[in-house]
């Protein structure tokens, strides 16, 4: 795509820079944020809200299963719901969903209550992060690369900031992250309301079995399985990890803060400079392993080391989660956001199955166990890539930095 004329640099502070957006992106960015600080907000303080409803660790993990379930099967309907009332009645839909079940999520008496209202919040963070990058796509000034960069920053942002939030609010009550949650979600809802304009419907209308024909492409279908096996690795150690550590909310915060942060960096930053030196799927072979490496010394090491690869494990989910973008995006010559939907909605199944598996592991073995399968799903994943290298260097993959315009769709499906 070219832009004779117009700066390259997404940072440049004129008319198509990051700086300068109108206020409707600025809104959807900034809801965004929270949206995905929904994700591992509940992480340092799962130990205070099992001990708060007298509940197990497997409970309690339960919290990322329904959440992650509901946002799997999700991904069969988003499409099929903002193709016909359209993006700015979608986004208030997801935020109104998320406002009603965090604030009820806060105000559980039971583990299983709170599961439940955890499951409504999945579906209406699934139908917003879904449609906030098409959004801001088309909300945005001076072309897309500025307003893709802004997206995926949103997206690393709430993902470092959303256990700093669940550990400075949680270290008073577990209840409190739920509500300041619903609370900056009905922010974000009204700002949407006042900002943003409806965009238009899309041309055709998306149906629901549109995203599983789409896995009929082997090269879909291959990146789809690999990144099933390296989410289970991704949310063992996202939901099982705090219990191993064992700490308090505002130091469990600061791990995974620190986590948060260097997946933002190598996803935003250092991936795509990887890919155009070495190839995506050298990369990724490379980093699924380097993970499975992590992972297993996190398992059998001491206190001090578990969290020195808690943290370090966010370089390889970021680069991790760059290059499936990257080959989910452009592999087949299915629509981008319908071969989306069909990924996410295979993967995000072992994001559910983990944190259910995790805990039942540990009592039918040891506390390492868990890690240790976590290591060869991760490998696995490794070897799905090798063994189906051919289907996914397909001419119609596209190399790094020419997917931009859809990029972060991956992530936000």
């Amino acid at each position: 795509m070219s832009r004779r004329g117009a700066s390259m640099d997404p940072f440049d502070a004129g008319a198509g820079g990051i700086l300068r957006q109108p206020k409707a992106v600025w809104a959807t960015a900034g809801a965004s944020v929270v949206a995905f600080m929904g994700i591992g907000l509940v992480d340092p303080i799962l130990p205070s809200i099992a001990k708060g409803l007298d509940a197990s660790a497997g409970q309690v993990s339960l919290l990322f299963t329904s959440y992650f379930l509901i946002t799997a099967l999700a991904m069969l309907v988003t499409g099929f719901v903002s193709s016909r009332i359209g993006g700015r009645r979608t986004l208030l839909l997801g935020l109104a969903f998320v406002v009603v079940f965090a604030g009820l999520a806060g105000t559980s008496d039971t583990v299983g209550q709170l599961v439940g209202y955890r499951a409504g919040w999945g579906l209406g963070n699934a139908l917003f992060v879904s449609t906030a990058l098409a959004v801001i796509v088309g909300a945005a000034a001076g072309g897309s690369a500025a307003a893709i960069l802004l997206y995926e920053s949103a997206l690393g942002l709430g993902m470092a900031c959303g256990p700093l939030l669940g550990a400075l609010l949680g270290d008073a009550s577990w209840r409190y992250p739920f509500f300041g949650t619903a609370f900056l979600m009905a922010i974000g809802f009204l700002c949407i309301t006042v900002f943003l304009k409806e965009q238009p419907k899309p041309a055709r209308r998306t149906s629901l079995l549109d995203p599983l024909r789409a896995l009929g492409h082997g090269g879909l279908a291959s990146a789809a399985i690999s990144a099933f096996f390296y989410n289970y690795t991704f949310f063992t150690v996202l939901a099982f990890t705090p219990f191993v550590l064992n700490m308090s909310p505002y130091k469990s915060g600061a791990v995974f803060f620190a986590w948060g942060v260097l997946l933002a960096v190598f996803s935003v930053l250092v991936a795509p400079r990887m890919q155009k030196r070495f190839g995506s799927l050298k990369v990724l072979g490379g980093s699924l392993v380097l993970l499975a490496a992590d992972v297993l010394v996190l398992g059998y090491g001491d206190h001090t080391t578990a969290i020195v690869c808690t943290i370090l494990s966010g370089a390889f989910i970021g680069v991790n989660n760059t290059v499936y973008t990257e080959l989910a995006l452009g592999v087949s010559d299915a629509p981008r956001p319908v071969a989306s939907a069909g990924y996410n909605f295979v993967r995000w199944f072992a994001a559910a199955a983990a944190p259910y598996f995790a805990p039942k592991i540990e009592e039918w073995t040891d506390v390492h166990i868990p890690f240790v399968v976590a290591a060869v799903t991760a490998v696995l994943g490794a070897v799905v890539v090798v063994v189906r290298r051919r289907a996914l260097t397909l001419p119609q993959v596209l190399e790094p930095g020419h997917a931009t315009e859809d990029k972060a769709t991956v992530f936000a499906d």
